[in-house]
This record gives C-alpha cells, sequence and structure tokens, in this order.
C-alpha cells in the first residue's frame, strides 16, 4: 500500500517546503512558520477525508478509461486539479464576481486577502448551484438507470430504476430542486443560484455529448458512471467532478486561513492523496470486490449534491457532509462483506434433499447471476 503513496508523500514534503517558505517570508518568526505549516497539514487532513467518495467514483469511471487515458488523467489531471481547480479556478470566480481584470483578480490575494475571501464567500450561491446540480445529475444518472440490476437498498433503487424510462427524469428533478430553492432567498440571489445550476445541467450533457461524438456510436447512451467510451469525454468528466467536489472544500477553507496559497497547498495535498486512492482502489479491483461500495458513494453524493443546493438557503457544515458521506460508505462496504460471505456458504447438496429440487424456483437464478456479474 505505501507504494501508492509515494508520489503523493514527496508532493507532500514539496508543499510543506513551500509552506514553510511562505509562513517565514509573511511572519519572519518560527511560531507564525510552524502555525501555517499546521494549518496546511490540517487542510490536507480534511480535504482526503472529505474527497474519498471522489476517489470511489474515480475508480468507477477509470476501470472503464483507455490505459493511455488513464495515465492522463493521472498526469495531466493531477495539474488541473491542483492548479487550474484549487488556485485559477477562485481567481476567475473573483474576476467575474468583481468585474476585475485577470491580472488585478491574480494580484488580489496577496494584496488584499479580506477582500478575496469576502469574494469568494459572496459567490457561494453561483457555486453552490453549478456544482449542487452537475452532482445531482451524477448520482440520478446512477439510480435512474434501467440496465442496474445489483442494488443495495432494493426498496429505494427499484423505484428509481424503473423511473428510468421517463425520458428526462433526472433533469426534470434537478430543475425542480432548482427552482424551489431559488424561490426562498433574496431574487438576485436565487437568480445567480438558478442561472448558475442551469449551467451545471448544461456541463454534464455537454460532457455526455462530447463522449457520444468523439466515440462515434449516436446509439451509445452513457449510464451509471461511466458517461462515454470517448477517453477525452471522461477525462472532462471526472475534472468537473472534482471541480463540483472541491468548490465546497475552497469556500470552507477560509475558515481555517485567509492566505489563498496557503489553502492552495493544503488542498493540493488532498488532492494528490485523492490519486494515489484512486490508482489503489482500480488496481486491487476493490469495487468489484465490494459490490455495494460504488452504491455508498454514489448516496454520499446525491446528498452531497442535495447539501450544496440547500446550503443556498441553511449554512452546513462541510465537516457534517463529510461524516454522513463517510457513513454511506462504511455501511455500503459493510453490506458487501456480509454479502461475500453470504456467497461463500457452500450451497446445500441437493443430494441430502432430492425431493425439493423440481420445487426450486428459478425467479432466484437470475439474482444471484447478476450478483456474480457485478
Amino acid at each position: 500500500m505505501p507504494g501508492y503513496f509515494k508520489g503523493s508523500l514527496a508532493f507532500t514534503l514539496l508543499c510543506l517546503a513551500t509552506g514553510a517558505w511562505l509562513g517565514w517570508t509573511i511572519t519572519h518568526d518560527v511560531a507564525g512558520t510552524l502555525a501555517t505549516l499546521w494549518t496546511i497539514s490540517v487542510l490536507g487532513v480534511l480535504e482526503v477525508s472529505l474527497s474519498f467518495d471522489n476517489a470511489v467514483i474515480n475508480a468507477a469511471v477509470l476501470r472503464d478509461m483507455s490505459p493511455v487515458w488513464r495515465r492522463r488523467f493521472l498526469t495531466w489531471g493531477i495539474v488541473v486539479a491542483v492548479f487550474g481547480i484549487r488556485i485559477i479556478l477562485p481567481l476567475v470566480i473573483v474576476a467575474i464576481a468583481a468585474g476585475l481584470g485577470p491580472i488585478d483578480a491574480a494580484r488580489l490575494p496577496a494584496n488584499d486577502p479580506v477582500t478575496y475571501q469576502r469574494i469568494i464567500t459572496g459567490a457561494h450561491a453561483g457555486i453552490a448551484g453549478f456544482g449542487g446540480a452537475f452532482l445531482a445529475m451524477v448520482g440520478l444518472t446512477f439510480f435512474l438507470d434501467e440496465e442496474k440490476d445489483t442494488h443495495w437498498i432494493g426498496m429505494v433503487e427499484r423505484p428509481f430504476a424503473g423511473l428510468s424510462h421517463a425520458a428526462g427524469m433526472s433533469i426534470a428533478i434537478v430543475l425542480l430542486a432548482l427552482f424551489g430553492l431559488s424561490r426562498l432567498v433574496p431574487a438576485t440571489e436565487g437568480m445567480t443560484f438558478l442561472t448558475s445550476g442551469l449551467f451545471g445541467l448544461i456541463a454534464y450533457v455537454a460532457v455526455q455529448a462530447i463522449g457520444v461524438v468523439t466515440a462515434g456510436d449516436g446509439n451509445a447512451a452513457p449510464t451509471g458512471a461511466v458517461v462515454a467510451k470517448s477517453g477525452l469525454a471522461v477525462f472532462l468528466y471526472l475534472e468537473m467532478l472534482d471541480a463540483s467536489f472541491s468548490s465546497g472544500g475552497v469556500i470552507g477553507a477560509f475558515a481555517l486561513s485567509d492566505d489563498p496559497f496557503v489553502i492552495a497547498l493544503g488542498l493540493g495535498i488532498g488532492a494528490m492523496f485523492v490519486r494515489s486512492m484512486t490508482v489503489m482502489l482500480v488496481d486491487r479491483g476493490t469495487l468489484t470486490e465490494y459490490r455495494y461500495l460504488e452504491h455508498g458513494t454514489f448516496y454520499a453524493i446525491i446528498i452531497l449534491a442535495a447539501i450544496m443546493l440547500i446550503s443556498v438557503r441553511i449554512d452546513v457544515p462541510a465537516t457534517l457532509t463529510g461524516l454522513i458521506g463517510a457513513a454511506f460508505i462504511g455501511l455500503a462496504f459493510l453490506a458487501s462483506v456480509r454479502a461475500n460471505r453470504r456467497d461463500a456458504v457452500p450451497p446445500v447438496s441437493c443430494t441430502a434433499i432430492p425431493q425439493a429440487t423440481h420445487h426450486l424456483s428459478t425467479d432466484h437464478e437470475p439474482v444471484a447471476h447478476r450478483d456474480m456479474q457485478r
């Protein structure tokens, strides 16, 4: 297991060294430098703990990704995740929200971090709308799938699988949620929330469209966690997922530090470990071995999407969100272990009860067969 995290550990040391230099440059004090290192470390741990479900989803998608695009995601993708999403994206948000040019937006974190924090926090409605809508589509697409035949919580998942025959059901659910919540906040904020949510829906549909076009099969419809066969589409899908997952973390990180560079270093460490966990899950076939782990993750995504959406009206601590997601993933893991143990029990010999063999219903066979296929 440590071999999977060698790159992450090396990146962590680099970030901590950079953080020590940054802390000393700002404070010229040993205590201040140590405080900066502590903040970076805490942010890294929080990012890992809150993004485990992101790692599971990444692993689920990478199973169907070509080796070439898998390597690109694990190399180019980490550059996009650390620098693009956790550094450039917040600057873009500030530039749009404050009407600043790119140079002024880049200078603002260093010259006036308090104003930078205020602008980022003030953009919460737009971030919540976009990220919540995108993640909601990801989760609903998994459950609204007529080909989904392995269910963890059957009483919930079977009806949703049946609703998949109604075209556009997931989009309708998200649109109703966006419209209803936009009515609970002031008009200006509600319009920002609703508009951003619509762009989140468009982004999800656009990624799927790219996959269908580049895959060259107009009849191929993405199901579950896999958006399309195209490596480019899957790459974009994973980066959009990462942006949606991390958007709440970027805002919540300001509770620990008002320095965006310190935040970027801490969250960057977390992003690297998420990538390492993703590789480990893929190589070890964890999702195949534990059949309900993916289900638990998508439940966590649905809850995260719901919390992001309602956060436009109600403030929900990021720690609570992470704990709920971790609870679902943990319960799914335990359910998978129990199912594996149940399957490992040798069947009762037919010779012991020959008179009952012809009464066995064939209705049970497809269920067991489907579970083995999963």
